[in-house]
């Protein structure tokens, strides 16, 4: 599974950045933008899968199923990435697996970001490469989920709101919340 992170240790030694959420609240923009500002890697737990599976995230959903996709996910964050100087966004369903929330807790510090379930759907419907949104009625999915993960969401990580913000007002503010937190 981590064959695809058997590059060089970075040289950031300071604690994994975890960004949690559903999915469209804009985890991977944001932490494209906190890793250059953070002086960090960038890791995508989904693109990391799909690179070490050789294939997207849409067909091993298709050609596997969710619950295998799930088990992918748990060997990520058991072992599949560096344990410090990343900024990992994690796949929307990541925190919602057995242990995963604790074992990234053990690794570094969360933040969870989140937006109204109509802004989730404004980011996402055009996009047809999220398994989970190939339904009828995506915008009903995205409210059901949305609800139902949040309070989760938010009690594993830090919230931070991403609605109506900028990509660089987010990170900024995710900036320095983690620096206050490995201080």
């Amino acid at each position: 599974m981590g064959e695809f992170f058997q590059m060089s240790k970075s040289k950031n030694n300071n604690p994994n950045l975890y960004l949690i959420g559903f999915m469209g609240v804009g985890k991977s923009a944001v932490g494209r933008g906190l890793a250059q500002r953070l002086n960090m890697r960038f890791i995508d737990s989904d693109t990391a899968i799909s690179h070490n599976e050789n294939m997207s995230i849409q067909e091993i959903f298709k050609k596997y199923g969710e619950p295998h996709f799930r088990q992918l996910e748990s060997e990520f964050v058991e072992s599949g990435h560096p344990e410090t100087g990343c900024v990992i966004s994690c796949g929307g369903g990541l925190i919602m697996q057995n242990r995963n929330a604790e074992i990234l807790k053990s690794k570094g510090i969360i933040i969870c970001l989140f937006a109204s379930a109509d802004t989730i759907y404004q980011r996402t419907c055009s996009n047809k490469n999220r398994p989970l949104l190939n339904v009828k009625n995506p915008k009903e999915l995205i409210e059901k989920l949305n609800s139902e993960r949040e309070p989760i969401y938010l009690k594993v990580g830090i919230g931070v709101s991403t609605e109506n913000r900028s990509i660089d007002e987010v990170a900024e503010h995710v900036k320095r919340i983690y620096l206050s937190k490995i201080k």
